[in-house]
């Protein structure tokens, strides 16, 4: 089976991708790919050096992530300086409520889970279904929170694909919801 390499370009529209096969006379040609390739293509953690194999009827046959497949990561933020950028906020402190489990609270509520310190729990949307935004962007990276992602938590693996101001946005976020939830008396 012939295959063409599907390169993701900011450029072009969301439902077009540019698809360059190394048997084509012109170099490349813009073509509208079926919703199977599309959703491919949107798994691959937004990275614009993905690509996605297709056969000629434009159905995805094989996904690469080569950033991946290189061992290479987008974050390089630690655990260090992810609690330190948590503890920043105002009003913010460390708690440890189940053995060695770190979280970050304000006015006692918790606005992000560092736990082993791979990874940062942070509310990612107001229901499930905003939160899964981020799994299909970083499929390798995000997870459902255990026991509270159906209320919009995620798991976002730190030293991954997920870019450091990604993360950093992500806890900014959670912070600003949970104040916002807050009786005015005990906001920071």
């Amino acid at each position: 089976m012939r295959t063409s390499t599907v390169v993701t370009e900011p450029a072009i529209p969301p439902l077009l991708i540019k698809v360059t096969s190394p048997t084509s006379t012109t170099g490349s040609d813009v073509v509208d790919l079926t919703v199977v390739a599309v959703v491919a293509v949107a798994q691959l953690a937004s990275s614009s050096t993905a690509t996605v194999a297709v056969n000629l009827t434009g159905i995805a046959t094989e996904v690469y992530e080569p950033a991946r497949a290189a061992g290479h990561t987008v974050s390089a933020v630690t655990y260090e300086e992810m609690l330190a950028y948590c503890l920043a906020k105002p009003g913010a402190w460390e708690d440890t409520p189940w053995e060695d489990d770190v979280v970050v609270k304000v006015a006692g509520k918790i606005f992000a889970f560092l736990g082993g310190g791979t990874s940062v729990g942070v509310k990612c949307g107001r229901d499930r279904d905003e939160a899964d935004e981020w799994l299909l962007r970083y499929p390798h990276d995000a997870a459902v929170m255990a026991y509270i992602g159906r209320s919009g938590w995620n798991t976002l693996k730190l030293n991954g694909d997920i870019p450091d101001d990604e993360l950093r946005e992500a806890v900014d976020d959670s912070y600003a919801t949970v104040v916002s939830k807050l009786p005015k008396s005990r906001r920071p």
